[in-house]
């Protein structure tokens, strides 16, 4: 009985707690009998934030009564019957509702109009004919509200800074049983880019002009200006970037804006109408305005500021990293994103693990357009031991990069490269002068974690003696690789890989240019670069042809948790045609940390019994 008693007394304990704390206060419980669906929920909306313990007993029921009634107006019902029934408790904690709607406002009239040079701009007149309700469809307030917001945005976001609402009105006629809607908008004249104003930038202005994705003269668009935002921040020239109008009133603009949007949430504009009087003709806003318009010469135009400061001059960034295919890793990066005021830039990468070492450089020479077009000269060292592979590498570069509309990007270079190398039973040292050719796109939305995104890559490289080179050869790769969200919480992601070299004598191809696969980029349950011809004594000797495949399903668990189960397939290989290929399967963990997607797969190899488990672990996404 003694802990019956306890518990009892503990719970009152904490009621009285929980009603003494700030915020604790309990809400009615609202039964509502009568009506359902949508006005129901929106009956228990408008009730929700009524606090019984601030109001005596017959404030509580007035309360109740009007916010009823005025969630019901929202739906057009103007007239409904509310009996309300309080419980005994003091204060109540209890309400019921038995409501009979009566009868439902239906619209009479619909008059929308426009004026000004928004007469004839398309996304206006789309926003009208979009407007769910028509004549004789029962009332309801959130359309028209939401009508009047978008004309408003269109309005700033369109270049109509002179946008005003000539009429905006809703007369409801409960007696009538009938509303009428008028919204009319005067946009005014449709202002124009002026003249871009730089200040700040330690780059060429021109350079800079070259950029723009627009010119002073055309019809103002404020997307125009957040891409035009986004392109100078994808320089990596500038540590801060504002782009923006200049307007000689842009307080009073954008606080009209922001009473339009907050307006459209409500029912301001809502107007009970006793039959229309006659009124007093008046002189509008509009022909004041036409007045004073006469003479202008064209239309207006507004100036944009942008204002730059530059980005740090030197970059360093470390990272440690782990993978089962190399273990432990080590990155280090110095990059200069800008060394002069043409916007040039140098980057170097030193990576280091067990099987690899690398060290290279790239100096970059952005052109007329930076984005798009530039120059590109490269450099590296590398040096691996992995396997049956043993090479020490050195490497330059010349290239010329261009992007086109369609986001593709085509590279030509010319490489030369030292590899002094064993590789199975052939042990040379080769110098190749080739010139290659690539054409390559990635798209992607949310990069860190793609909800949707492809890759695409295909290159062609080709080495002869005539010029100089120690092997002659023909060298062809490809991949492809895609990401699809399927519903909310499904993922697709699958990939391919071709690759082939055509040559009289592949003793001579260095290991840098032959094929292998196996490891967590490729055939997921076998060892880094595994996957290859053998020679008679059974050392990797790398293949002439590479072809791999890749379907992987994830489901998100919970949050950012999602589960991942894939199948691999491929093999690099000296012929075209293989009987068949080697074949990983297994399962995997995603987490989307705040470093970047961390990836966890165990992984099973199918064409080999005698070969465990893998675990592969890695941190970056898929492209």
């Amino acid at each position: 009985m003694g802990d019956h008693v306890g518990k009892r007394l503990g719970a009152a304990t904490l009621v009285a707690a929980l009603a003494l704390m700030p915020g604790g206060a309990l809400a009615l419980d609202v039964r509502i009998d009568g009506i359902d669906g949508n006005v129901a929920e929106n009956i228990r909306h408008y009730l929700d934030g009524l606090d019984p313990e601030q109001f005596s007993r017959a404030r509580v029921e007035g309360e109740a009564q009007r916010r009823t009634r005025e969630a019901m107006r929202v739906y057009g019902y103007y007239a409904p019957d509310i009996r309300l029934r309080l419980d005994e408790r003091d204060p109540p904690r209890h309400v019921e509702l038995a409501i009979d709607p009566g009868p439902r406002v239906t619209i009479e009239r619909l008059s929308f109009r426009l004026a000004g040079d928004a007469r004839e701009d398309p996304p206006f007149q789309e926003a009208i004919d979009a407007f769910p309700l028509a004549v004789g469809d029962p009332l309801v307030h959130a359309p028209y509200d939401h009508l009047r917001a978008r004309l408003a945005n269109l309005s700033l976001e369109r270049g109509y800074f002179d946008w005003r609402f000539i009429d905006r009105r809703m007369e409801v006629r409960p007696f009538a049983e009938s509303a009428r809607l008028y919204l009319a908008l005067d946009s005014g004249p449709r202002y124009r880019f002026g003249n871009v104003t730089l200040n700040g930038s330690h780059i060429e202005p021109e350079r800079l002009r070259n950029m723009l994705t627009f010119a002073p003269g055309d019809p103002y668009l404020a997307g125009e200006l957040a891409r035009y935002n986004q392109r100078l921040g994808q320089t990596r020239w500038f540590g801060s970037i504002t782009v923006r109008p200049r307007l000689l009133e842009g307080e009073a603009l954008f606080r009209d804006a922001d009473a339009a949007s907050a307006e459209a949430d409500g029912w301001w504009g809502e107007l009970e109408a006793s039959p229309p009087e006659v009124g007093t003709p008046t002189l509008t806003m509009a022909a004041v305005d036409a007045a004073t318009a006469v003479g202008r010469r064209g239309p207006p135009e507004v100036p944009v500021d942008v204002t730059l400061t530059p980005a740090d001059r030197h970059q360093f960034e470390v990272g440690v990293g782990f993978a089962t295919d190399v273990g432990p890793r080590l990155r280090f990066s110095w990059d200069q994103p800008w060394i002069n005021r043409y916007g040039h830039g140098l980057d170097h990468d030193l990576f280091i693990s067990a099987p690899e070492q690398r060290f290279s450089g790239v100096y970059s020479m952005p052109l007329d357009d930076p984005l798009r077009d530039s120059y590109r000269f490269q450099y590296g060292f590398r040096h691996r031991d992995n396997q049956d592979t043993r090479s020490l590498e050195a490497t330059l570069e010349g290239a010329r990069r261009w992007e086109f509309e369609n986001r593709w990007v085509q590279t030509i270079y010319v490489r030369s490269t030292f590899e002094d190398f064993a590789q199975g039973g052939d042990d040379e040292q080769v110098v190749i002068f080739y010139p290659g050719v690539s054409w390559s796109r990635t798209r992607t939305r949310n990069p860190t974690f793609p909800t949707w995104g492809d890759r695409q890559r295909i290159a062609f490289e080709v080495s002869d003696g005539a010029w100089g080179s120690d092997a002659d050869f023909l060298r062809m790769t490809g991949e492809t690789q895609w990401i699809r969200l399927l519903g909310d919480d499904m993922r697709l992601v699958t990939g391919m890989g071709i690759g082939a070299i055509e040559t009289d004598d592949f003793s001579k191809i260095p290991p840098s240019l032959r094929f292998f696969a196996g490891g967590d980029r490729s055939v997921r349950g076998y060892g880094y670069e595994s996957l290859s011809p053998r020679n008679e004594e059974g050392k990797l000797t790398g293949g002439q042809q590479l072809l791999t495949a890749s379907v992987e399903l994830q489901r998100r668990l919970t949050g950012d948790w999602w589960g991942a189960a894939f199948v691999d397939a491929g093999d690099a290989f000296e012929e075209w045609g293989p009987d068949d290929l080697n074949t990983g399967a297994g399962l995997g963990v995603r987490w989307i940390s705040p470093v970047g997607p961390i990836r966890f797969d165990i992984a099973h190899p199918l064409d080999d019994e005698d070969n465990a488990w893998r675990i592969h672990f890695a941190i970056g996404p898929e492209f």
